[in-house]
């Protein structure tokens, strides 16, 4: 499966011009600063705002062309919003039937008993909307968009409403979504955690344009990446669960290029998880340290180094095996240490986030 949109729509003082090719699975995420055209991009895809010139397809199936546009109630799409817009007059189990009357009983994919199981709203179905928590209310509004077994789900920033205990207490209900359901998600955002933990592929937009798109791994680890993430800055590897030590409260997770210990979260060991590392958590020694406590001391080679959004600031890609890491450093420290691309060093991680 596939997804294709050449979209270019004009207001007064914004342009929308991409041409997008993404994967048909996964998570895409559209990040970038508020007012870059992510909403627009979704409305498009849904119909909802109909560009002026476009063209989209799903899987072969074409939505907009030169001479075609098909419109919302038409375009197999479940869509989130911020606000959950839940029907208020009905109670949780018909808001739901309700999404599900949309498709008929022959073309549903997806079933209410699998769905609400998912969701876990098991015992929210006769309770009325006013009377649930934001967070409840999203995962009600989640579950009747995949009710009507869409073949695309659109989620615009279904968490920014959110304080951040519930939007914690969502997180594991959306990444159940990823591990669990075979259709794709495009996820706008502006939160780099959210990015982080759930995205497969992310699309950069400034200014009404893409900027850079690719696998989440790859375009985080660019340092030619337009859009500055500051203090959010840095990587996301895949890991399993190597090994742990109970009397620590510790799990040693391993990779591509190495393994780290971070804060046990319980996971199985063998389990796939993802790790973060921002690039302010990231030292570099042209010697191994001991005696620290700091205690992931992982060797590495310099790839590349570029400034940084403050000029006394430098980013340093390196690898460690096949795995890039970010490091922040004063210009005077990569200096001093005689930092150049193909240098052997050491590279200390003082905290490692566990996001899944």
């Amino acid at each position: 499966m596939s997804i294709q949109a050449r979209l270019q729509l004009r207001y007064p003082g914004f342009t929308l011009d991409v041409d997008l090719k993404l994967p048909g699975q996964g998570v895409t995420a559209l990040f970038g600063p508020s007012g870059c055209g992510k909403t627009t991009v979704l409305r498009c895809m849904a119909g909802l705002t109909r560009a002026s010139l476009g063209e989209i397809s799903i899987n072969g199936e074409t939505w907009q062309s030169d001479t075609l546009f098909t419109p919302p109630h038409q375009r197999a799409v479940g869509y989130v919003f911020q606000d959950a817009n839940l029907f208020n007059h009905l109670n949780v189990r018909h808001n739901l039937l309700y999404g599900q009357s949309r498709v008929a009983a022959v073309s549903r994919r997806v079933g209410f008993d699998h769905m609400v199981e998912l969701m876990g709203i098991g015992p929210l179905l006769e309770r009325m909307p006013t009377g649930l928590s934001g967070g409840e209310r999203q995962r009600v509004a989640i579950a009747r968009a995949l009710l009507t077994s869409p073949l695309l789900l659109l989620m615009d920033e279904p968490l920014a409403a959110l304080d951040l205990k519930r939007k914690q207490e969502i997180l594991p209900y959306l990444e159940r979504l990823h591990a669990e359901l075979d259709i794709p998600v495009l996820y706008v955002s502006h939160a780099p955690d959210e990015v982080a933990r759930l995205a497969d592929h992310i699309v950069v937009l400034d200014a009404g344009r893409a900027v850079a798109a690719g696998p989440l791994k790859d375009t985080l680890a660019r340092l030619d990446l337009p859009i500055h993430l500051g203090e959010d800055a840095g990587v996301v590897l895949d890991a399993v669960v190597a090994e742990r030590d109970a009397k620590w409260h510790l799990t040693r997770v391993a990779f591509a290029g190495g393994s780290l210990w971070v804060r046990d979260g319980g996971h199985a060991l063998g389990q796939s998880v993802r790790v973060r590392i921002l690039a302010r958590d990231v030292s570099i020694a042209l010697q191994k340290v001991s005696h620290s406590s700091i205690q992931n001391c992982l060797s590495a080679v310099v790839d590349d180094i570029a400034d940084d959004d403050h000029p006394a600031l430098a980013l340093i890609r390196l690898k460690l095996g096949d795995s890039p890491v970010l490091a922040r450093l004063t210009r005077r420290s990569a200096v001093g240490l005689g930092l150049l691309p193909g240098l052997p060093v050491w590279v200390q991680i003082k905290a490692v986030a566990l996001i899944g």
